[in-house]
């Protein structure tokens, strides 16, 4: 079975203290439900049409984990403190 990755590019921070209560709930969530979290922050050098964005890659060993994870009652109760706090992209991605 495939690794998956879960790819949250935020487009922007509209509240950090948003953020800060959803990192707080978010992270012990995601490690529970089997994620890894492999890199987070800005990146260090971007190339070509890519944004100076705040990254964060978290590694599973499924994408039904992945998924579980994100749907999770434990996990929408992270993104409701987030609620309008950050614009982001997520997606969930199979490894190779």
């Amino acid at each position: 079975m495939a690794k998956a990755y879960w790819v949250s590019a935020y487009r922007a921070v509209k509240d950090a203290d948003k953020l800060a209560a959803y990192a707080k709930l978010a992270g012990p969530v995601i490690a529970a439900g089997g994620g890894r979290f492999l890199a987070r922050g800005l990146p260090a050098k971007v190339y070509e049409h890519g944004l100076s964005e705040r990254t964060v890659l978290i590694e599973f060993d499924s994408v039904e984990q992945a998924t579980s994870a994100h749907d999770s009652p434990a996990y929408q109760a992270a993104l409701a403190a987030l609620g309008d706090g950050a614009e982001r992209d997520l997606r969930i991605i199979e490894g190779v």
